[in-house]
Formats: C-alpha cells, sequence, structure tokens
C-alpha cells in the first residue's frame, strides 16, 4: 500500500512534474508474470526513477541498516525505502549473497519483477563495469526472462556524493527481454553464469552507450593498499 502511496500520491506526481522522465522502449516489459529487471547504476536516485516509470511494481533489496534506525530520521528513512519497493536483506554475514537471491527468487516466484543492479555497486566514474554472475543466476534458477534497462543521465540529474539532485530531463532506455532457456538446469556453472552475465552487461553497453570496463567497480573504488615497506639493498 505504501509502494502505490508513494509512486500516485505523495511523491510520484511532484517528481514526474519535476524530471518529466522521457522512457523509450517500455513497451519491452512484460505486463504480467516474473521478469528480472537488470540495470547499470549510476546514482542514488536511479531506485527512485525507476520505480516512477515502470507501471508495474519493482523490488529491490537494500541494506537492512536503512529499517532499523531510530526516531524520526529513522522512521523516515524506513517508509521511503519500504516505499521505493525495498526489501531488507542483512549483507554483513557470508550468506549476504545467498540472502539476497533468495529474496529475489521469492519476489519472481510471485510473479512479481525483480530490480537488480548486476555490477553490484554505483559506477564510480560513469562508466559500465563488470557484472556479478548473481544476476545469471537469478535467471538461470527462476526461469524469468531479462530485461535490461539503462539509465542514460542519471548521473548528471544526482551525482555521487550530492544530496539535492540538479533540474534536469531524466532519461531511461529499455531493450528487448532476453531469454536465457537454453541453459535451463545449467545454474552453478561458472561458466555458464559468466557467459549470461556478460551477454545482459553487452546489451546494457549497446543500450547505455557507456564505456565498458572488464574490472568490478568496487575494486576502482576500494583499490588494493600500496606495499610502501622499504626494498632491502
Amino acid at each position: 500500500m505504501l509502494y502505490w502511496l508513494m509512486k500516485y500520491v505523495i511523491l510520484g506526481p511532484l517528481l514526474r512534474l519535476i524530471f518529466r522522465p522521457q522512457v523509450e522502449g517500455l513497451h519491452h516489459l512484460p505486463a504480467t508474470g516474473p521478469v528480472i529487471l537488470a540495470s547499470n547504476h549510476l546514482s542514488f536516485s536511479d531506485s527512485i526513477f525507476t520505480p516512477l516509470v515502470v507501471p508495474r511494481k519493482v523490488t529491490f533489496i537494500a541494506k537492512a541498516e536503512y529499517f532499523t534506525g531510530k526516531g524520526i530520521k529513522g522512521w523516515l528513512t524506513k517508509a521511503f525505502f519500504a516505499g521505493t519497493g525495498c526489501i531488507p536483506v542483512d549483507r554483513s554475514g557470508g550468506r549476504a549473497a545467498q540472502a539476497a537471491l533468495d529474496t529475489q527468487l521469492a519476489v519472481l516466484r510471485a510473479g512479481g519483477v525483480a530490480g537488480i543492479y548486476p555490477e553490484g555497486t554505483r559506477s564510480p566514474d560513469g562508466r559500465l563495469f563488470r557484472g556479478k554472475t548473481g544476476v545469471a543466476r537469478l535467471a538461470l534458477v527462476s526461469g524469468a526472462p531479462v530485461v535490461p534497462m539503462a539509465m542514460l543521465n542519471s548521473d548528471e540529474i544526482q551525482p555521487t556524493g550530492q544530496l539535492v539532485p540538479n533540474l534536469g530531463r531524466v532519461r531511461i532506455r529499455f531493450g528487448a527481454p532476453l531469454d536465457f532457456s537454453r541453459y535451463a538446469g545449467m545454474a552453478g556453472d561458472r561458466f555458464v553464469e559468466r557467459a549470461v552475465t556478460d551477454e545482459i552487461m553487452y546489451e546494457l553497453m549497446e543500450l547505455s552507450g557507456r564505456e565498458y570496463v572488464d574490472m568490478y567497480a568496487v575494486k576502482l573504488k576500494n583499490p588494493p593498499p600500496v606495499d610502501r615497506s622499504p626494498v632491502a639493498a
């Protein structure tokens, strides 16, 4: 209920008026049935603009900490993330990835739309980075089609670290559904999962027009420490 109130009554009308979303290819998203919506990730606002333009409810996962804050701020944070279709998942433990997968599988088995950012984090510089294979595993286990979605300029609307977004027209592009039924029963095969993930990332590269970098974004964000110990003579 909160999701639809946020979308159509509280925030949605205002956001549509301010950011005037320009959407291409939305007809590619099936009207019913389980769907994986795989998107590049440029800005915090991606998880706001996506539910704004997609007629069906889109479910993303979010850190459990967003739902456990105290006081008014904690309540507002929880209400915001719940209202934008996020489900809390504890990502601190060793089973974090499996917990996220199980959560999204439940969404798909109920016939819903599971939103996922294959890069695993926001792009640090606007380029498209190597996808993690969780999206492939989700597709292979669920059998759901994958619809690629490209955020084209959300990093210009709200750059990383900027609290108040810039005024501008947000642009989003959807691609044709990708069917991976030819790999049925092959979930867990790391070569197949890598091939599926790379196919999805290729479509995102084509849709977004962004440069592709064959490395994980998290490595660029958190480079290994430089060994500054003196070299023995």
